[in-house]
């Protein structure tokens, strides 16, 4: 699947209520740097999706497709997550970027 590159902070098409909302709380936080992005991925035979870590210790979150968080993937003082769902990174495959916070920092 294509990476959609689209200018604006907006996700496109209908999104579950809870991804909404999720994308809302980060609109109204403080520009992350690096800035946030979530993916969609098929991970386990699921659809999930992967919110990026927002800086340095803080671990990124993976969601299932009903909103409740899998794991902690990477990042934390580690850098590798809780260790809920190590093989994350080699097994997600169709990534698609849902949304990514272009505000300025």
């Amino acid at each position: 699947m294509a990476v959609s590159c689209k200018s604006t902070n907006a996700p496109e098409g209908p999104q579950a209520p809870w991804l909404t909302d999720l994308i809302q709380q980060l609109e109204q936080d403080a520009p992350a740097n690096p800035p946030a992005k979530i993916y969609r991925y098929t991970y386990n035979n699921q659809e999930v999706y992967y919110l990026t870590g927002r800086c340095c210790d803080i671990p990124s979150k993976l969601f299932d497709k009903d909103g409740a968080q899998l794991c902690e993937p990477d990042g934390g003082i580690t850098g590798r997550g809780d260790g809920r769902c190590p093989d994350f990174a080699e097994k997600r495959t169709n990534e698609t970027l849902i949304w990514e916070d272009k505000r300025e920092r």
